[in-house]
């Protein structure tokens, strides 16, 4: 590849692009309409921040959505957290899916690593959401009610949710590679009512028997009802403890698809985080707030529209799969597909994405860059004569990243760096096809988010790095956490540090044209590979285990870094750090946790350094490990053990002497 560096121009759109763009479109609507002219990005940004209500009302204007009864305000205050949008409205997500009539046009395409690529009709896809829907009515479920997913991302996946959608009822889902105990934790705070589950799924070209985690889900969620099993990979019934229902058996009676119209603030899914302290939180996003925000992203922002073939490279724990639903809004085809990135080749999503005709191309920013790593020219095997955009996400996007890109698959393609999160469902910073690309750089802050960065003094600050803040409520932020009595973990995770303004954890450098840089979490969850997971998670796991006393697990990825995940362990008394012990370790964090976050490395420590109070000093150790001079980052006089610090602080400098 050729060397380039940060900031080096990559792209720029021509005028035809420009003028076809979907937040051009939005522009000249708001000069027809409401006499308002803009003629930059960032002169739109402002207003949209600034303006905030008369911004989200134009989005549900332009965008048509349909509600049976008239709000009395766009915003009643703008507050966070508890900000009240779109007060008196009466909508339904799954309406406005379904507002689209596409016939016998493919809504959706399927391939996986057990099932040759398939398409489900606009038409097909409604009837099965409504016979679903109308089983489930049978079946006891009502509006309010949870129903829960432990199924990978495959058509019935996305039936059962639209059907919940429709009714009212409220959606959660876990990929089937999620550890049960990891899935129990989740489920069991929201107490469902229905499980949607497979026996089964396959990744890496091997089948993962999944019935035993049926069974033990089915014994661990007492407030089950019913059990629907999807039998993706044919193994034979298992003995359930709850009646088990068949996933053909909800396929017969009225496919007449109805719509339970509900409150704007109602809720659509709940979402949960990764864990970092205590159970995962269990995020409650509404049906109205998700929809504009949806609306806003993919038809005002991307400009996607009913010709378009979105792809997303997710699982169904991951916030991608609830976007990539999403692209249904704009009456675009959506391709899912089930299995690994990598398997039988780095070739088989792109050979997919060609195959039938992607336009929108995501990914996370690790899968590229393995594919830069790789070094596979797919220039030499691809066209992409439809591709409009690469979307890459779930962690910072590195220069090598963005240079592969214009390299290997068009120059003259939009590369969408974005960074959001699962607490908002939406991206924070984004793209826009109206402004040039940069070498590692996001375009611009997303429209309708007031996204600064805040110095250690808690002001704005520009081309330097500070906390990621918002500081205007934003439509798909959470109702509240689903259980959270008086909404004490909802302001400890994003307003305990600047009340009334949201900290999200991240590092980020704003410039004065408005890109942006995402430099990696300043918490300390865990970021791997894209895929987010809170520490807490695997000291569950590791600290289970006799040998071990406790662990401390650090993520080291960072933006122009390898990635690198070290977990330290204190070992019980007599116990040796052996190559087997370590093995077992790596064993119980695969199959209890997952795949993805199995160490690079363990290493035994005497103590894991800790403040007064007990509490893991994991944020500062990450910064260390950075190279951070120990001094600027934790206060001795606060810890419990100090000299602790000292096997940290060799380490780090062997680490950096490596990169």
């Amino acid at each position: 590849m050729k060397a380039i560096t940060e900031g080096a121009l990559l792209w720029e759109p021509t005028r035809q692009q420009i003028e076809n763009a979907g937040v051009s479109h939005f522009m000249n609507w708001l000069e027809n309409e409401k006499n308002l002219f803009f003629n930059t990005q960032s002169e739109l940004w402002k207003w949209s921040v600034d303006e905030l209500e008369s911004f989200w009302e134009s989005v549900w204007k332009y965008c048509n959505v349909i509600s049976h009864a008239p709000y009395d305000h766009v915003l009643e205050e703008r507050k966070m957290p508890g900000a009240k949008w779109f007060t008196g409205s009466k909508i339904n997500y799954a309406e406005h899916v379904f507002r689209n009539d596409k016939g016998d046009q493919p809504a959706l395409i399927f391939q996986s690593e057990i099932t040759p690529k398939t398409e489900i009709s606009w038409k097909e896809l409604k009837e099965k959401t409504g016979l679903v829907a109308n089983s489930l009515r049978e079946l006891g479920v009502k509006s309010g009610d949870r129903v829960v997913a432990y199924m990978p991302n495959i058509p019935e996946t996305i039936i059962a949710f639209l059907a919940c959608a429709s009714i009212g009822a409220i959606w959660s889902s876990c990929s089937p590679d999620f550890g049960t105990s990891s899935v129990i934790d989740r489920f069991k705070q929201i107490e469902p009512t229905i499980l949607f589950a497979v026996d089964g799924y396959s990744y890496n070209g091997k089948v993962q028997n999944r019935l035993s985690s049926v069974d033990e889900l089915q014994s661990e969620l007492p407030t089950l009802k019913k059990t629907i099993l999807v039998p993706y990979v044919n193994f034979d019934e298992s003995k359930m403890e709850v009646e088990t229902v068949f996933w053909n058996e909800l396929l017969v009676g009225s496919s007449e698809l109805t719509f339970e119209s509900v409150p704007f603030d109602h809720p659509l899914w709940i979402l949960f985080s990764s864990g970092t302290t205590g159970l995962p939180k269990p995020i409650v996003q509404s049906q109205g707030g998700i929809l504009v925000e949806q609306l806003k992203t993919l038809v005002v922002e991307q400009g996607i529209n009913q010709d378009d073939v979105i792809f997303w490279f997710t699982t169904t724990g991951w916030m991608m799969w609830n976007q990539l639903v999403g692209g249904l809004l704009s009456g675009s085809t959506i391709l899912l597909f089930d299995g690994s990135p990598t398997y039988p080749s780095l070739h088989v999503l792109w050979d997919l994405a060609e195959e039938v005709g992607v336009t929108f191309f995501g990914t996370s920013a690790g899968f590229l860059s393995v594919c830069e790593k790789h070094a596979i020219k797919l220039k030499d095997r691809h066209s992409f004569s439809k591709l409009k955009s690469i979307c890459s996400t779930g962690s910072p996007l590195s220069v090598e990243g963005f240079s592969w890109v214009y390299e290997n698959i068009r120059d003259d393609i939009w590369l969408v760096s974005t960074s959001g999160g699962t607490d908002v469902c939406t991206a924070f910073v984004g793209g826009s096809p109206i402004l040039p690309v940069y070498a590692g750089e996001i375009q611009a802050r997303s429209l309708g988010a007031h996204v600064q960065s805040f110095n250690d003094e808690g002001k704005s600050v520009i081309n330097e790095v500070g906390e990621l803040v918002i500081t205007s409520p934003m439509p798909s932020m959470p109702l509240y956490f689903w259980g959270d009595l008086y909404n004490e973990r909802y302001l400890e995770s994003y307003f305990e540090v600047y009340p009334g303004i949201w900290r999200h954890g991240d590092w980020i450098k704003i410039d004065e044209k408005g890109s942006c840089v995402i430099y990696g979490r300043s918490d300390s969850t865990i970021n791997r590979h894209g895929v987010r997971l809170g520490t807490s998670e695997i000291y569950r796991v590791v600290e289970s285990l006799d040998e071990i006393m406790e662990g401390l697990v650090i993520d080291l990825e960072l933006l122009g870094r390898q990635s690198f995940m070290p977990l330290f362990v204190v070992l019980k008394h007599g116990v040796v750090l052996t190559n087997e012990l370590k093995e077992k370790i790596k064993v119980e964090i695969k199959q209890k946790v997952s795949p993805r976050f199995v160490p690079n490395e363990i290493y035994e420590v005497e103590q894991i350094p800790k403040t007064l109070s007990g509490k893991k000093l994991e944020v500062p150790i990450r910064k260390i490990l950075l190279g951070f001079s120990p001094e600027k980052v934790v206060n001795q006089g606060s810890m419990a053990n100090p000299d602790s610090l000292k096997f940290f602080t060799g380490l780090a400098q062997v680490l950096n002497e490596q990169s």
